[in-house]
């Protein structure tokens, strides 16, 4: 793969990427991890009018149903019994009242 460059004078020159990759590494650019976040905005918005309901929740493992007592951006709380339940929103196939 070939690299397009400028040289001293601002003329354009072509450089192998066999050498950029091969200098020292203080001279190739850092790379940083990035945090990605997923959000669902209409599950979300959805799951907040069931805050204090009973619901059931069809996920890609099956499905819950209880009481949503907490809505995060990310995820929600399903209590049953005396079963607590931390669902990611991303895994919501849908969503039922009872």
């Amino acid at each position: 793969m070939n690299v397009l460059q400028l040289d001293n004078g601002g003329k354009p020159r072509i450089n192998n990427m066999y050498n950029y990759m091969n200098q020292p590494m203080y001279m190739q650019p850092t790379m940083q991890p990035k945090q990605v976040v997923v959000v669902e905005p209409f599950v979300y918005a959805t799951v907040i009018t069931l805050k204090g309901k009973r619901a059931v929740i069809e996920t890609s493992r099956g499905n819950l149903s209880g009481t949503v007592i907490d809505v995060k951006p990310d995820h929600l709380v399903l209590q049953e019994r005396d079963s607590t339940f931390f669902l990611r929103l991303c895994e919501v196939i849908w969503i039922m009242p009872e």
